[in-house]
């Protein structure tokens, strides 16, 4: 098991164990040691009971149950834990600013068993007699219920992508000759699934199944021959297919209904039985007379406007664009990884330059970095970069903007980083003019360099603050501020609904990991997934641009006029 899966883990423990009003001690030591093993860079899976025992952080009791962990995926206290607790009040547990104290309020002065449940007493006023809730809290609950509950079942792409690569990688093995296509919303690479559309030639079938029954895997058989699986809670699909037909039902499973019906209109009295034999989905689009579409586009929400207007581009961002990452922490603030590993992580992945992007000094819970932390850090990156030249560090910095929009550090403070990344990470229940007014101020700030994670979105978890979308990107457009397209999985903010209109003003896009450890950087990927999705292509995108020029571009943020 992967560090962060082990932590999680015993959060979770820690979390039951609260609910259940056992030893607090026991669980503040599950606590410290999740913290400590999401900061340790050396995977767990590959130590000895003895070396786990000599980690620093976890000691004997914990070093057993990591050793559970890693060979069945789980251990018997949590699993004591997990009978005892009513699935619906762990489901509860999951939801957004509801910490096992509030859950064990709710579940045993309530007997709320279950998020409709909750949902049910929100609306019922229920909430703001009991002790420790209010009017306000209850609109809180109710909002991240209902929030919850419609998106109950939906997959982080990157889980349903590991979840999947997993299962493949296995039937590679045991059965290389069972070819496996991906459609539907992964292929299109959504950035939340709800399932694995798999086309699978007809004949293979057999062998499909055997693999499944080899692995342990249930499945069921639909009335259309399709195979219906889970694994890990992931739905899979797999959809027999004449291997001659290939091209024709990719296309058909892959687009959204809307994209779909749209090319099927514009195919209108074209011979079905002619139109299955394609030989490529080029060929199928050639016929409806439009251009490939590439699979991302067919959602159905702008791709048919942009052929019309001819503003199709030449080419999408591809990973292999990408010269450089910028925002990404360290050992100063909250990362994993001290400032050399993660350069030497990016010169492993034939990047030319690195952006350190520690949090500033407001945020304390993540070790913001004081006045002479900043200090520090950019002298241990200008030794840095004679060492690794011509590999280069950009000392920035992610400076909170504050509730009245300004920046956390003085100017003359500012003046000394190369760049900055101005983000919200609190006061985030504005109203949409204030939250909007408050960002347009830090967009003015002549030392902003991008606009971090504009909505503070985290997917399937919490919306996104409310803001003006476009009066956001016509400052950034006036004071000639980038916009981030945050690439970690869990926010992909801005969303890429609107980095077309980006797009059109001229803003460049920053595709930037927030990487807090080595293994994050690869998460640069899924901000270019989420980047081909809104049109984009490498000229659109800040961090394509090589040394020199990257290096100009922040020059000349760094000297702004001000007038």
């Amino acid at each position: 098991m992967r560090n962060s899966e082990i932590a999680l883990l015993l959060e979770e423990a820690a979390e039951l164990m609260d609910l259940h009003d056992e030893n607090p001690f026991k669980t503040k030591s599950l606590l410290r040691a999740a913290q400590r093993i999401e900061r340790l860079s050396e995977p767990l899976e590959q130590m000895t009971i003895e070396e786990l025992e000599g980690t620093e952080g976890i000691g004997k009791s914990i070093a057993q149950k990591i050793a559970e962990m890693n060979s069945i995926g789980t251990f018997s206290e949590l699993e004591d834990l997990r009978r005892k607790t009513p699935p619906g009040v762990a489901r509860i547990l999951n939801i957004k600013g509801l910490g096992p104290k509030k859950v064990k309020t709710l579940w045993r002065e309530l007997g709320i068993e279950s998020p409709g449940e909750l949902l049910y007493a929100c609306e019922e006023n229920r909430l703001i007699e009991l002790k420790g809730f209010g009017s306000k809290s209850q609109e809180t609950i109710r909002q991240s219920v209902a929030y919850n509950l419609m998106h109950e079942g939906h997959f982080h792409y990157a889980k349903a992508e590991r979840i999947l690569n997993s299962f493949l990688s296995a039937l590679a093995s045991s059965h290389p000759h069972v070819e496996v296509h991906l459609a539907g919303e992964m292929r299109r690479k959504c950035e939340t699934v709800q399932e694995a559309k798999l086309l699978v030639a007809r004949d293979l079938f057999p062998a499909l199944t055997e693999n499944l029954n080899l692995n342990k895997i249930e499945f069921a058989t639909d009335e259309e021959g399709r195979i219906n699986a889970h694994i890990d809670g992931l739905p899979l699909i797999f959809i027999p297919i004449p291997q001659d037909e290939l091209a024709y039902h990719l296309w058909l499973y892959t687009g959204n209904e809307g994209h779909v019906m749209n090319i099927q209109t514009r195919m209108q009295g074209t011979d079905q039985a002619t139109l299955k034999l394609v030989k490529t989905e080029e060929d199928l689009y050639e016929r409806a007379k439009l251009p490939f579409m590439e699979p991302e586009w067919r959602e159905d929400v702008f791709e048919f406007d942009f052929f019309e207007k001819q503003a199709l581009p030449e080419r999408l961002i591809r990973i292999e664009d990408m010269r450089g990452t910028l925002h990404n922490h360290t050992t100063y603030s909250d990362g994993k990884n001290a400032l050399e590993e993660m350069a030497q992580a990016c010169i492993e992945l034939g990047l030319e330059y690195f952006g350190v992007c520690d949090h500033s000094r407001t945020a304390v819970y993540a070790g913001g970095l004081s006045i002479e932390s900043v200090k520090r850090q950019q002298e241990e990156i200008a030794r840095l970069n004679q060492k690794l030249a011509p590999f280069h560090i950009f000392s920035g910095i992610e400076s909170d903007i504050l509730a009245d929009g300004s920046l956390d550090y003085p100017d003359e403070i500012l003046a000394t980083f190369d760049f900055v990344v101005a983000s919200v990470h609190s006061g985030l229940r504005m109203d949409k003019e204030r939250a909007t007014e408050r960002l347009i101020k830090a967009i003015s700030n002549p030392y902003t360099s991008i606009l971090g994670h504009p909505t503070g979105r985290l997917l399937l978890s919490r919306e996104g603050y409310p803001i003006d979308v476009d009066r956001i990107l016509d400052a950034c457009q006036t004071h000639g501020v980038a916009i981030e397209l945050n690439a970690n999985p869990y926010r992909l903010d801005l969303d890429w609904r609107h980095l077309p209109k980006a797009i059109e003003r001229c803003i460049p896009i920053s595709i930037n990991p927030d990487a807090h450890h080595t293994g994050g950087l690869l998460d640069m990927r899924f901000g270019v997934y989420a980047a081909r999705k809104g049109f984009a292509g490498p000229g659109h995108v800040l961090n394509t641009l090589n040394l020199e020029d990257i290096r100009t571009w922040f020059s000349n943020r760094r000297n702004p006029v001000v007038g």
